[in-house]
């Protein structure tokens, strides 16, 4: 009954819009609008008439990564709404894929609308408040960015500083824990500017011990590195969509644990950011309890479609495939390097990113030049570091599928 309601509506609606349009126009209303056409004074710019033109290039930076024909078919699809029950199913479906690539049952399991900086702002503000104590441990830029975020919300930030690609002890980040008292601490799992992974274990049993909330990055090394979120007692995980798990930027998986939820959610001040206010995210996601999610923000439909593709592909690939896929892959790139004479960044195989490799760059060449001759006549990107490491290195990312390709056009490139 009421969709027969619904479709008599919609044809009367049509018939309205189709008599009114019919209608003469009125004597008065005729020169306001040619007034209001003649008006325009900037004309529609050349590069809006041509049609869009965009390059291929194999992406071997740090992000973003090539996205396969199947994400870029599923973002292709056509659009829904936002709120239409067939997309709350889609984000369900996202969400119980975060879940397996985090490896942990949070229910405060989300997606958020931006890039992975998105992400690393929501953990921000919503856990810390004005003049709380904050803990990050910097040795590349994103402890850097994190560092600033804090401070720029009224946080008391201290930092532990070591250069790009150093690794903290468990000792060391205890000491500082216990000197700091901070409420949050954060880590960089994989660190691209460096192509460092740093070890996760026993820090998250610490943070416990100290009553402090443990806040991780993989934006570079979900899907490529082993994380276990829950066994390893993180209480807060975020990454992106745009590096190892292959889809567009502009979304980036987030979890909190029930210790981060009791933090976010007995504030005594609202978060800074209304966008990025959990209150209100987690309500959009359904993860409140409450029977109806309400209008919070427009989320990024086609970008959502893509995301879950992506997590789909690793959940049939499985991830301890992916992991040992990429550590092979990896391997392989690091030997024909280092026959080749180059020097890698990170000395210790056990703590090189398997997605992001970092080749130190040899001396006596200059690493703008050798990277603008790849670009020009490979047509790939790479990259000289990032924050700190900017000149020390040249950084590469994975696409698997043109490995070999790779190794090869690097050796010729850095060598003519």
């Amino acid at each position: 009954m009421q969709r027969t309601l619904f479709r008599r509506g919609a044809l009367l609606a049509q018939k309205a819009a189709v008599e009114v349009s019919l209608l003469p126009m009125s004597a008065p209303l005729q020169p306001r609008l040619d007034r209001a056409m003649s008006s325009v004074t900037i004309p529609p710019p050349k590069c809006m008439l041509r049609p869009l033109e965009v390059p291929f290039r194999y992406l071997f930076g740090p992000g973003p990564s090539n996205v396969p024909p199947r994400v870029l078919a599923a973002g292709g699809r056509g659009i829904i709404g936002h709120l239409h029950p067939e997309m709350y199913e889609i984000m369900n479906d996202i969400k119980k894929g975060i879940q397996y690539a985090f490896q942990t049952q949070n229910n405060m399991t989300i997606a958020m609308s931006g890039s992975g900086h998105a992400a690393m702002e929501c953990a921000v503000f919503n856990t810390v408040e004005l003049g709380e104590s904050v803990l990050v441990a910097v040795n590349g830029i994103w402890g850097e960015r994190v560092a600033e975020i804090a401070e720029r919300m009224g946080a008391n930030v201290h930092i532990m500083v070591k250069a790009p690609g150093g690794v903290f002890s468990n000792g060391e980040i205890e000491k500082a824990l216990a000197k700091h008292k901070p409420v949050l601490f954060f880590l960089t799992h994989g660190e691209s500017s460096a192509g460092l992974a740093h070890p996760v274990d026993g820090i998250g049993d610490l943070c416990r011990k100290h009553n402090t909330l443990f806040l991780v990055d993989t934006v570079a090394s979900l899907g490529a590195s082993p994380i276990f979120m829950d066994q390893q007692n993180i209480d807060i995980l975020y990454t992106g969509s745009q590096k190892a798990l292959n889809a567009p930027p502009g979304t980036a998986p987030i979890s909190f644990n029930e210790r981060a939820c009791q933090k976010m959610f007995n504030r005594k001040t609202k978060p800074v950011s209304y966008l990025f206010d959990m209150a209100h995210l987690s309500n959009y996601w359904g993860n409140d309890g409450q029977p109806a999610r309400l209008y919070h923000h427009t989320g990024p439909v086609s970008g959502f479609f893509s995301l879950r593709e992506s997590l789909a592909i690793l959940a049939e690939k499985g991830l301890e495939e992916s992991w040992r896929h990429h550590k092979e892959v990896a391997g392989y790139l690091w030997k024909g390097l280092e026959d080749m004479g180059l020097k890698l960044f990170i000395q210790n195989k056990d703590l090189r990113l398997p997605s992001v490799t970092t080749i130190a760059i040899p001396e006596g060449y200059n690493w703008r030049e050798m990277l603008q001759y790849i670009m020009k006549h490979h047509n790939m990107e790479m990259t000289g570091g990032l924050g700190p490491s900017t000149g020390m290195v040249s950084v590469r990312g994975m696409l698997k599928s043109a490995l070999t390709k790779c190794v090869l056009v690097w050796g010729r490139s850095s060598l003519e």
